[in-house]
C-alpha cells in the first residue's frame, strides 16, 4: 500500500496520540507501566517538535517526532500502528528523519529508547545507531542513548 509521509498540523494531535498509544500498547506489559510516549502531552509537544506522519488510504498508520538539539536530529518518539508493523514503514520513517537532519545542516540523529525494547534496539542497530550510553530509571529498567553520524 503506497504510503504519504506528510508534516502534521494542529488538526492531527488527537490522532498523534491516539496512534502512539495504540502502538506502544505491547510494550505495557513489558515495563508494567505505560511507557512515556503513551502519557506525553501532544499538545504541549505540538508546539516545540516537528511531526511528519505517514498517511496510507486517508489513514494515519505512523508517525516520527523530531527536534533539533546541539547539531543532531534528536527523534523523539516512532510509533507504527499494530497493523503496520514490521512492514518496513518504521526504516522509512527513521530515512525521512535522515533527510530532515541533512536538509537543516545537521551531522546525526539521535534518539534513545529502553532496553527492554529489544526489537526497537536491533531495528536501530540495523539502521546504522549505536549504543552512546546507558542511564539507570527509577522503575529499574535502562534508558540506551543511541547515535547514527550522518
Amino acid at each position: 500500500m503506497p504510503v504519504e509521509i506528510r508534516q502534521a498540523t494542529a488538526a492531527d494531535i488527537s490522532a498523534i496520540a491516539a496512534l502512539t498509544r495504540s502502538a506502544y500498547a505491547k510494550w505495557v506489559p513489558v515495563l508494567g507501566r505505560e511507557p512515556l510516549p503513551m502519557t506525553a502531552d501532544y499538545e504541549a509537544a505540538f508546539t516545540r517538535h516537528q511531526f511528519d506522519l505517514a498517511v496510507a488510504d486517508g489513514k494515519l498508520v505512523g508517525l516520527i517526532e523530531t527536534v533539533p538539539v546541539e547539531g543532531a536530529l534528536l527523534i523523539e518518539n516512532l510509533a507504527i500502528a499494530p497493523d503496520f508493523q514490521r512492514q518496513g514503514l518504521g526504516s522509512q520513517l527513521m530515512d525521512h528523519a535522515h533527510q530532515l537532519a541533512l536538509d537543516q545542516g545537521l551531522v546525526r540523529l539521535t534518539l534513545y529508547t529502553n532496553r527492554r525494547f529489544t526489537g526497537n534496539v536491533e531495528l536501530y542497530q540495523r539502521l546504522g545507531f549505536v549504543i552512546t550510553g546507558e542511564e539507570a530509571l527509577p522503575d529499574g529498567s535502562v534508558r540506551i542513548d543511541m547515535r547514527k553520524a550522518l
